[in-house]
């Protein structure tokens, strides 16, 4: 109740009254004030006996040589009042600061389990030297891309990591991060792993796909479409971390993204192989709202995931 009161109170006063009373209490005098305001003798006197009636105080009267004085009433406003003018002056003027060293708090990521694997290890190594106290947490990607806007629309996260994609609304922000090429991986002692990988054979393999919404089709497809050739999808699963250890102990071949080979490889005893078709590689972008991106935290923050990415 009392801040509707405080509220009502600077409402029904032209706060551009207090900021004249601030040069008057500083200058004491009406000439010397109004040329530090940049307004004229007479607008500053009238606005001298707005204050006047507002405030029901006489605020400044005269004295020798055009000097004024100020009241017992003028002189008690006047700490307060330069105070709180230089902080609202601090706050229009300046952006608000963010020092990772001493920051206490959560960021929200949205991706899926690939950019986790690249990306969280490096991130969290530059978080922990650099901010202490900055926590990360990783959220789930929304399927669609509705989904991603309403995501970043809403505040529920910070920052989205995932394929780029086009057509995305004026108010999103996207920058590239990382590329990816296809490599191909059978169990170590697969027949497939001997000798030359040709596309026929490639053709003839069971394949697993990592079909994140659920819904057949890929890059790889699409490129044997272009040659008229196929393959069998014997098992789709929507995660990628689970696809090498699915290859590790059966007969499936999978055709994945080389940093998650390079990571799982060699502890799961994989063998990998190029692709025997020239297959275009794959990006991940970073997605975020224009809410934050002028926020020196929310800067801060991308500035890392990109060094993290790098």
């Amino acid at each position: 109740m009392q801040d509707e009161h405080d509220a009502r109170e600077l409402a029904a006063l032209d706060l551009n009254l207090l900021v004249v009373l601030d040069a008057l209490l500083a200058e004491r005098h009406v000439t010397r004030a109004a040329a530090r305001l940049g307004m004229t003798q007479p607008a500053c006197s009238h606005a001298l006996g707005r204050l006047r009636r507002a405030l029901g105080d006489p605020l400044l009267v005269r004295g020798a040589r055009g000097a004024m004085l100020p009241t017992p009433r003028a002189e008690a406003l006047a700490p307060a009042l330069r105070a709180a003018l230089r902080g609202l002056a601090g706050a229009i003027r300046g952006e608000p600061r963010f020092d990772p060293a001493t920051a206490r708090r959560t960021f929200r990521i949205a991706t899926g389990d690939y950019a986790e694997l690249v990306l969280l290890p490096p991130l969290l190594s530059l978080l922990a030297s650099a901010a202490p106290s900055v926590d990360v947490w990783m959220m789930p990607l929304a399927l669609t891309r509705d989904g991603v806007v309403a995501q970043l629309t809403s505040g529920a996260v910070d920052v989205v990591i995932g394929p780029p994609r086009r057509g995305w609304p004026d108010d999103l922000y996207v920058r590239p991060l990382f590329e990816e090429r296809f490599r191909c991986v059978v169990r170590r002692d697969h027949p497939a792993a001997r000798g030359r990988l040709t596309l026929d054979r490639y053709c003839a393999l069971s394949h697993l796909l990592v079909a994140p919404r659920g819904t057949p089709g890929s890059l790889v497809d699409d490129a044997l479409a272009a040659l008229g050739r196929g393959r069998r999808i014997a098992a789709t699963v929507p995660h990628f971390l689970v696809a090498p250890h699915v290859i590790a102990a059966t007969d499936l071949m999978a055709t994945l993204g080389g940093r998650i080979v390079d990571a799982t490889a060699a502890p799961l005893g994989l063998a990998v192989l190029p692709p025997p078709l020239e297959l275009a590689s794959f990006s991940f972008a970073m997605l975020w709202h224009e809410r934050t991106h002028h926020d020196p935290a929310h800067r801060w923050l991308r500035d890392q995931v990109a060094r993290a990415a790098s």
